[in-house]
């Protein structure tokens, strides 16, 4: 017999809820600032907010646009696009992508598609 009554909005012991706003990537969309939506290292869709700035900066760069949003409030634009899962500051896990016309990590093939090859592929 269980001795708590739990609502289904209680969080379970492991999910830490942020106090406060959270920092969340956004991108510019001409009269709107449109919220950014991430993966999981397994394919899930997620909201994503960080609790600083400079943990977002860390993560995603300093030229990264965002805007301070409550848990609450992202929660209910990620919602009706079917994004339940929320991040929050999430570490990188993937590798650098090398710029245009840099060499990949050392010892990394390079490979060149070439315009016949594209054509015909």
């Amino acid at each position: 017999m269980c001795l708590f009554l739990y609502d289904e909005s209680d969080s379970e012991p492991e999910e830490q809820s942020p106090t406060g706003p959270l920092y969340v990537p956004a991108r510019p969309g001409g009269a709107h600032v449109v919220v950014r939506l991430f993966r999981t290292p397994l394919g899930a869709r997620t909201a994503v907010g960080f609790t600083s700035p400079e943990r977002l900066a860390a993560t995603l760069g300093t030229a990264q646009p965002w805007i301070r949003l409550s848990e609450a409030a992202l929660r209910s634009m990620a919602g009706p696009l079917g994004v339940s899962l929320l991040t929050v500051d999430p570490a990188l896990t993937a590798p650098p992508v090398p710029a245009a016309g840099a060499a990949g990590p050392p010892g990394a093939p390079l490979t060149r598609v070439s315009e016949t090859t594209a054509r015909t592929a």
